[in-house]
């Protein structure tokens, strides 16, 4: 059997070695969790209060989406 004298074809690893700096990553960071903060009050403590439909259905769909998620709510 014939040999084969090649070496196989490795690709580097794409961004192994380079770290992101923090200066990158911070805004993303900071809006991330502002916008985890917005979703945790709309979904704990909003109750209506900043409502933009008339009526209890949605209100009433959010309630039970809290009891899915296991949200304590009342």
């Amino acid at each position: 059997m014939a040999q084969s004298t090649a070496a196989p074809a490795v690709s580097p690893a794409i961004g192994s070695d380079t770290p992101l700096p923090v200066r990158a990553v911070l805004p993303w960071a900071v809006f991330v969790g502002l916008l985890m903060i917005v979703a945790l009050y709309f979904v704990g403590a909003e109750q209506g209060a900043t409502a933009v439909f008339a009526g209890e259905g949605v209100h009433e769909w959010v309630h039970d989406g809290r009891h899915l998620l296991g949200f304590p709510c009342h």
